[in-house]
């Protein structure tokens, strides 16, 4: 939440005064000035802005200076970081959710199925087109006018908090389960026999066997349905 403190008429001791305040009741503190009364104040605050009309001394203190003199800026700069973190941590969550349902998946169906259900080639597709394609939509998302109600980014914040591995573990738990019906009871819900020794590769006189192509069919089906999932 970013609160506004404004002090009028203040000299540079109450200004410092009230950034030293802030910062000591576990505020993150920005500063914006434009004289020599701000430098201390500036020192003091996490970040400090100053105006292009105010004082050489004071531009160059300042870790930021606001070419156009629009406070308003600085909202939008933190509206605007906020939501690279927050795009950030969407991107994240996405790929690791889809990696790890991949790898459970193509495993526990090679058991099964004695061939992985997903060929290199589909692999390819799901990492090339559909990840990269949905990554960067999320990784693009404009910010909402609500990011700048949330709490500050430190240093000491991690990225992936537990509610989001909560989240990516929940998410993985159940594209695997309907994954595991798709691909343990496929041949009884889509009519396909074949044994599970069969491989997609198996010819006779140079054309596959009916079994090969049931199981071909039952590994499009479930490539599809982790693409929908």
């Amino acid at each position: 939440m970013i609160n506004l403190q404004v002090l009028a008429r203040a000299g540079p001791q109450e200004k410092l005064l009230l950034t030293a305040g802030l910062k000591a009741s576990g505020k993150q503190v920005a500063v914006i000035g434009d004289s020599l009364a701000d430098v201390d104040s500036f020192k003091t605050a996490d970040v400090s802005f100053s105006m292009m009309s105010g004082s050489a001394f004071s531009r160059n203190e300042s870790d930021m200076v606001l070419v156009t003199n629009d406070f308003e800026s600085c909202l939008r700069a933190v509206m605007w970081g906020r939501n690279i973190y927050t795009n950030i941590k969407r991107f994240l969550q996405f790929q690791i959710t889809c990696n790890f349902s991949v790898l459970i998946t193509v495993f526990i169906g090679y058991l099964y199925l004695t061939e992985s259900p997903l060929n290199s080639v589909q692999l390819l597709w799901i990492n090339l087109i559909m990840d990269t394609l949905a990554a960067l939509a999320l990784a693009t998302s404009p910010p909402l006018t609500t990011v700048i109600h949330e709490p500050p980014i430190t240093g000491s914040t991690k990225i992936l908090q537990r509610v989001i591995w909560r989240q990516i573990y929940g998410v993985t738990l159940w594209n695997v389960l309907v994954m595991m019906i798709i691909i343990f009871a496929g041949k009884g819900m889509f009519n396909l026999e074949y044994s599970n020794e069969v491989q997609t590769t198996d010819t006779v006189d140079g054309h596959l066997t009916p079994e090969a192509i049931a199981k071909k069919q039952h590994l499009t089906i479930i490539f599809n349905t982790f693409v929908f999932l």
